[in-house]
């Protein structure tokens, strides 16, 4: 398929090169009727013999072609002698859009903020009416003779040559159908700017406009006089505010709201929590074995302070101040402080000791 009517890095531009050329190559990149192996004669096309046989996916796209209804839009130029050169060769070419600026604006698309612009109006094509009318014309002839074809089999099985007929004006409307979506992708952006949704991704908007947009392109009607622009706006508004139904109908029954807790994970938290109890446990066992060598006031400081006992289930007790240590013991509540970091400093040398003579063997509480 010649590809030089689509822009230069073209969104669309890459399908229609993977797309298989069918084994066909147009002598002139102005009329798809000088195909090789085909004549023109009227307004028909006759097959003549090939060698040339079709791959794989040539043979998957003529059974698709055969097994759906091709849909066109019907025009009263069909029917006339000639239609085919007149269409395709008599008529001005249209100048295929430049939308390199597409593609990178689409793919920092992130919200609507950050809504892309329409192309200059240097990098635009503005085609009239008249222009509309010739790509349309071009567009659903093509399908119009895959229609012809089609009817004509009957259900019955095509030749290689019916086949290469049919796969060559597949290829002549999908590269019409790409120039005319192409020249109006603005009309997307434009759009989505007018709409207000808050809850739809502004990229996610774009796209279902560009469906919209591909489906205006299948059924406009030319001959009744309007503008594309005209047809296409109204449907990719009302394809927007099917999005937005659809997405209010989806909140409404999934009623769930973004929860943090759910997204953190809390490993770092249980780690740290472990570790506390496990050196609480540590330093409760040296000072119950007077691992330390702590003297009775010591021992007793720490005890009140605390609450560090051997009682296997003890009472709930709340620590006690300095003041009120110093009052059970007979002592001002800055010797009791005193005390407290003496025997603290001996516990801590304890747990730095790296000698193994000292036991610390501790009997952990069975995880719950």
């Amino acid at each position: 398929m010649d590809n030089s009517m689509l822009g230069t890095n073209s969104p669309l531009k890459r399908r229609a090169q993977r797309r298989p050329a069918a084994g066909l190559e147009l002598k002139s990149s102005k009329s798809p009727l000088s195909v090789s192996g085909f004549g023109v004669r009227g307004s028909e096309s006759k097959p003549a013999a090939t060698k040339a046989s079709l791959s794989g996916r040539e043979e998957e796209i003529v059974s698709k072609l055969l097994a759906k209804e091709i849909d066109y839009i019907g025009s009263p130029e069909f029917s006339k002698r000639g239609a085919a050169r007149r269409i395709y060769e008599e008529a001005p070419e249209i100048t295929a859009p430049d939308v390199s600026w597409y593609r990178p604006l689409m793919s920092d698309t992130g919200s609507k903020a950050k809504a892309p612009s329409p192309p200059a109006r240097k990098a635009s094509v503005v085609l009239t009416q008249a222009e509309e009318r010739v790509l349309f014309l071009k567009l659903n002839y093509a399908r119009y003779q895959q229609a012809k074809i089609q009817t004509k089999l009957a259900g019955r099985k095509p030749t290689e040559a019916v086949k290469k007929e049919l796969l060559h004006w597949y290829n002549v409307a999908e590269r019409y159908r790409e120039q005319i979506a192409e020249t109006n992708l603005a009309l997307v952006l434009a759009m989505a700017k007018r709409v207000k949704l808050s809850d739809v991704d502004f990229a996610d908007l774009v796209s279902e406009g560009n469906m919209a947009l591909m489906r205006s392109v299948d059924k406009f009607d030319c001959e009744r006089g309007f503008k594309f622009s005209t047809y296409a706006c109204r449907a990719i508004l009302k394809a927007f505010s099917r999005q937005g139904m659809k997405n209010t109908k989806y909140r409404q029954r999934f009623p769930a709201e973004f929860d943090s807790t759910l997204e953190k994970s809390d490993h770092l938290e249980t780690l740290r929590a472990t570790h506390e109890r496990e050196c609480a446990d540590e330093v409760k066992h040296i000072v119950l074995n007077n691992n330390a060598g702590l003297s009775d006031v010591e021992l007793s400081v720490l005890g009140l302070r605390f609450g560090i006992t051997d009682d296997p289930e003890p009472k709930t007790q709340k620590a006690l101040t300095l003041e009120q240590v110093g009052q059970i013991i007979g002592v001002t509540k800055e010797r009791v402080r005193q005390i407290q970091n003496k025997a603290i400093k001996k516990i801590r040398s304890i747990l730095d000791d790296p000698r193994p003579d000292i036991d610390r063997n501790i009997s952990m509480p069975p995880n719950n």
